[in-house]
């Protein structure tokens, strides 16, 4: 029997749709342009590509989308006082910082002088301790739409065992806690993990961010767990994720697709941050 899939387009849709109509709502009753702001510099073709999609996601959604292309030849200086700029800007309601940095130009100098409240993307240091002390405002986007996967097809998570293949700032870390958060056992694995394959078979619940395409078979997943597969990969004209899908569905009692699973999400949720962002602004309860 194959596993169920984790459908995250169709979660996506319903996300979108909630928040379109909340700033609908917000435009309406408070006259305000909720307004996001996407700072890139170069044309790293992956960034433009996110650029991009992020730009027709919000315009969708009702959202101003106000991008600020850097020459790939800014100086760290120069990008560090742009984003401030943003931050102070009363317009701007949520900034995204797009990777990668351009080449002399510090990553902790630039996100440094982010406003936190501004962070809809989870990067700054302070959002990222809110979310270890148990109290997050911002989450970077990726692992909570894997979160909002397993909550859309009520999977427990409290008292399950949860492992995370994958330990970045920006997916596995913050995953883990969401999870732990929820009661959920964790063990976060690495490539210095010892019998990798061995502690995977313990996990209820899998989640992988490893960024080696279709490194995870079937030897890794115990019977009936769910996989959730953050990577995505280029492997000549197909994109694969980190999972060998063919392998592990027949296993799994969940899995999420690549493409049409998280990746479908994090747009959706980083609409969501936005929109929490202008809600933060304006006192109003938060939607999610």
């Amino acid at each position: 029997m194959s596993a169920q899939i984790l459908d995250g387009k169709a979660l996506s849709k319903k996300i979108r749709a909630r928040v379109k109509a909340s700033i609908t709502e917000i435009r309406t009753d408070h006259g305000l342009e909720p307004t996001l702001a996407i700072v890139r510099a170069g044309e790293d073709p992956a960034s433009v590509w996110y650029t991009r999609t992020i730009t027709r996601a919000g315009e969708r959604a009702g959202i101003n989308i106000q991008q600020v292309i850097l020459p790939g030849t800014v100086s760290e200086t120069e990008m560090v006082q742009q984003v401030a700029q943003l931050s102070q800007d009363d317009a701007i309601h949520g900034i995204i910082l797009q990777e990668p940095y351009p080449e002399g130009v510090n990553p902790e100098s630039v996100v440094n002088a982010l406003a936190p409240e501004k962070d809809v993307d989870g990067v700054h240091p302070l959002n990222a301790g809110l979310l270890l002390a148990g109290r997050p405002r911002f989450v970077p986007a990726t692992p909570l739409g894997g979160l909002a996967l397993l909550q859309e097809y009520n999977i427990p998570i409290k008292g399950a065992r949860a492992v995370l293949i994958g330990r970045s700032d920006i997916v596995g870390k913050p995953m883990a806690l969401l999870l732990l958060h929820r009661h959920a056992t964790i063990t976060i694995c690495h490539s210095r993990t010892v019998d990798l394959p061995g502690v995977a078979r313990e996990a209820d619940i899998l989640a992988v961010a490893i960024g080696r395409p279709e490194m995870v078979d079937a030897t890794y997943v115990k019977p009936g767990a769910v996989v959730i597969d953050f990577g995505t990969n280029e492997v000549g004209d197909t994109l694969v994720g980190d999972v060998k899908f063919d392998e592990v569905s027949p296993v799994a009692g969940y899995i999420s697709p690549v493409p049409g699973g998280t990746g479908s999400v994090t747009t959706a949720m980083l609409l969501q941050n936005l929109l929490n962002a202008v809600e933060y602004r304006l006192h109003l309860p938060l939607t999610h």
